[in-house]
């Protein structure tokens, strides 16, 4: 009989997504190589290192980037409809050489993004995977929209947050999807402080400050007062972007729920990283980790499919 073929549906949850590189190595080292890759927001960015072969650098780059080497990618620019403008993250991308047609790699790919016009999924297959990308991790409030073939496009989040349905039109028998939203509802703020909050307040200060470089002088002083009152005022009160991604994660679970009633994998991937905030980068070890964790539990089911 001849093997089935293989989909991997990567799904979004930002800082999370870092967990997709435990997934897809562990799932190598079991003798699990998927034909085809579809990714949503952050899984995109993963997705796309796999099938050009670059997953292995992205790592190294990630267990050891530092909080200034992630807000280098941040490249603020307020005018755009978003705080970051993606140029930086698109040069990211092709200098780890995650550049070349879609169409020109072994593997299928598709990214997805949602047309910021008519709210419709759009399955990005063909051109330049670092644009493909680009498009795909457009999340709304933090990286503005990305315009391909005369649509602007935002984050894939919002219509598709785990692409089974991509995976199977595509022609994959047998899918792997890895959920990063399924246990983030029912966290509560902390009443005492805890390790996590002596962390860079989840948004480093650096990144503030290069939003408020970018305002107009006469701004500066004023914003420059408030702009404190974004990160958590105390272990018990939400600041700005906790607030942000809270609400990110509500709209991408309730999603989430109804795509996959409709669309169930063959095996389901949900790694535990509640923990794990919108913008915590710098905690890719962490979420590594618990990805190969997830699928060395999943083995015996993977094994009964495959």
């Amino acid at each position: 009989m001849a093997a089935p073929r293989i989909g991997l549906a990567l799904g979004s949850g930002s800082a999370r997504g870092w967990s997709h590189i435990g997934v897809i190595e562990s799932l190598a080292e079991a003798g699990i190589e998927a034909d085809i890759v579809c990714g949503t927001s952050m899984g995109s960015l993963i997705g796309a290192a796999y099938v050009a072969g670059r997953l292995t650098e992205l790592r190294q780059w990630a267990e050891t980037a530092t909080w200034r080497e992630i807000v280098g990618l941040m490249d603020v620019r307020l005018s755009g409809g978003g705080l970051i403008n993606g140029k930086q993250v698109v040069s990211f991308l092709r200098g780890l050489g995650v550049e070349e047609p879609i169409e020109s790699y072994a593997k299928r790919y598709a990214a997805v993004a949602t047309d910021l016009v008519s709210g419709r999924e759009i399955w990005l297959e063909s051109g330049p995977i670092h644009e493909a990308v680009r498009a795909s991790i457009a999340l709304p409030g933090i990286l503005s929209p990305a315009s391909i073939d005369g649509k602007w496009l935002v984050d894939g989040g919002l219509s598709n947050p785990v692409p089974v349905s991509v995976c199977r039109a595509l022609g994959a028998e047998v899918i792997i999807a890895v959920n990063l939203n399924g246990d983030l509802l029912g966290r509560r703020f902390a009443s005492e402080p805890s390790a996590e909050m002596t962390l860079p307040s989840r948004v480093p200060s650096d990144f503030l400050d290069r939003i408020l470089k970018e305002l107009p002088a006469p701004l500066r002083e004023q914003v420059a007062q408030i702009a404190p009152r974004l990160l958590p005022q105390g272990p018990s009160t939400p600041g700005y972007f906790d607030v942000l991604s809270n609400c990110i994660n509500i709209m991408q679970d309730h999603i989430t729920r109804a795509r996959l009633a409709g669309e169930p994998p063959h095996v389901m991937l949900v790694p535990r990283l509640r923990d794990i905030g919108l913008m915590e980068f710098n905690r890719a070890k962490e979420a590594i980790a618990e990805g190969r964790h997830c699928v060395e539990q999943a083995l015996p089911m993977l094994r009964h499919y495959l």
